[in-house]
């Protein structure tokens, strides 16, 4: 017989997202819930992060990600929030039942008024891109490899070519750089950096590190180890141009080529998945097509500011806290929210009007000066747009207002001026 438990929230990890859903939910009164993580520790991918440029939004001062994560740890330990470490939560059902395993409290379930998904991303892997070639060592994601260098303490190579300019592999060539190995270059598929400007200046224009923009890898040599790849130019279309090949001698390849909400649990859950962003699709509380279910941080989408996952999980800890009060939360009138061919991905993707609305956007393609218009009686200029930087918009409840209330759709353009 299976050990049975009721909770208020269950929040399913302790990054950034979790923990500040966590601390938000306590801070309103909620005392029954606790925070699943499958790792030893809580902190999630800050842990890892360990160069600054974090927390200048919640915390108006430039931190570290361990720094980031201690700041949120450390609220959550005062409040007396319990998270169950080394625990791994092998399903979620439709009822808001959950499973979960550990050693030290072997196989339990949990009756949950609301669940808060805050469960990370996962790195997209070799065998997701079909790159032709032997299975030699020295082949890793930018993510495993700083994991190796700033936890676990191990080079992975001496002389290194990254595929993809994400911002993890940005990051990855500055770290290898200091730590004494060689950056060949840095091969992105596009046109144009898909890691955030800023990231490109400081981790390759000041240490020199070539980008070849419009290049992949065609072809991995080596048999025990990496010995070398062949890049190639591109078209538009992402077709190897002939004649461009080139063999670059390195024995480690690592791989920054896009990120991907961990979404299985919510697949079981029933929770309905927007293609675009790889999430669920949400509310304006960040309640999924399943009553009484959030979804916050990069299991909703994939963001480029840990300030703003911070953001997302207090949103979703709001909304739990209102679900289990009783509150309908604005089911009775739904607005989808439509966006024109300009728009890459936008969070939330229906909303009530009932409050202030914050939209987080992604453009397809990198733009000057543009604007963006919601619905007909609001638009902000930018004087430029790139799908590598999350827009941040914030929509005021009196522009909802004035919508009539048989308006059912929410249309979002973006067009250059």
């Amino acid at each position: 017989m299976l050990k049975r438990s009721k909770l208020d929230i269950a929040i399913i990890g302790s990054g950034p997202a979790g923990l500040a859903a966590a601390v938000e939910a306590d801070r309103r009164g909620v005392k029954n819930l606790v925070v699943f993580e499958r790792d030893e520790l809580p902190g999630g991918i800050l842990r890892q992060c360990i160069h600054n440029g974090f927390g200048l939004e919640k915390f108006k001062e430039e931190l570290t990600g361990p720094e980031y994560a201690n700041r949120y740890i450390k609220m959550a330990e005062s409040a007396g929030i319990d998270i169950e470490l080394n625990t791994t939560v092998l399903e979620i059902e439709k009822d808001r039942t959950l499973t979960s395993v550990s050693e030290h409290s072997g196989l339990r379930k949990y009756e949950c008024k609301s669940i808060i998904l805050a469960m990370g991303c996962r790195e997209r892997p070799r065998g997701a891109l079909g790159i032709p070639g032997t299975r030699p060592a020295g082949i890793f994601t930018a993510g495993h490899a700083q994991r190796l260098i700033n936890i676990e303490g191990y080079m992975p190579g001496e002389k290194v070519v990254i595929l993809g300019s994400g911002d993890i592999g940005l990051i990855m060539a500055r770290r290898l750089t200091l730590e004494g190995a060689e950056v060949v270059a840095v091969a992105e598929i596009l046109p144009y950096s898909s890691g955030l400007i800023r990231n490109v200046v400081q981790c390759l224009n000041d240490y020199e590190i070539p980008l070849l923009l419009s290049h992949t890898v065609a072809e991995i040599h080596g048999d025990k180890r990496v010995e070398g790849v062949t890049l190639v130019k591109v078209d538009t279309d992402w077709n190897p141009i002939k004649r461009t090949e080139q063999y670059v001698e390195c024995d480690t390849l690592l791989l920054s080529v896009g990120l991907i909400p961990e979404n299985e649990l919510s697949k079981q859950a029933g929770v309905l998945i927007d293609p675009k962003t790889g999430g669920p699709y949400v509310n304006d509380c960040l309640e999924t097509s399943v009553e009484g279910i959030f979804s916050c941080g990069n299991v909703l989408h994939v963001n480029d500011l840990v300030d703003n996952v911070s953001n997302e999980g207090e949103l979703a800890a709001t909304g739990a806290y209102e679900r289990i009060k009783g509150k309908t939360l604005g089911r009775e009138r739904i607005m989808e929210v439509e966006a024109d061919e300009g728009v890459g991905q936008v969070v939330p993707q229906k909303i009530s009007g009932d409050r202030e609305t914050i939209f987080y956007l992604r453009v397809k393609k990198p733009m000057g000066k543009m604007v963006l218009r919601v619905g007909e009686n609001f638009e902000k200029k930018f004087s430029y747009a790139r799908p590598s930087e999350m827009i941040r918009l914030k929509i005021p409840k009196k522009i909802f207002s004035q919508m009539g209330p048989s308006v059912s759709k929410l249309q979002i353009r973006c067009e250059e001026r």
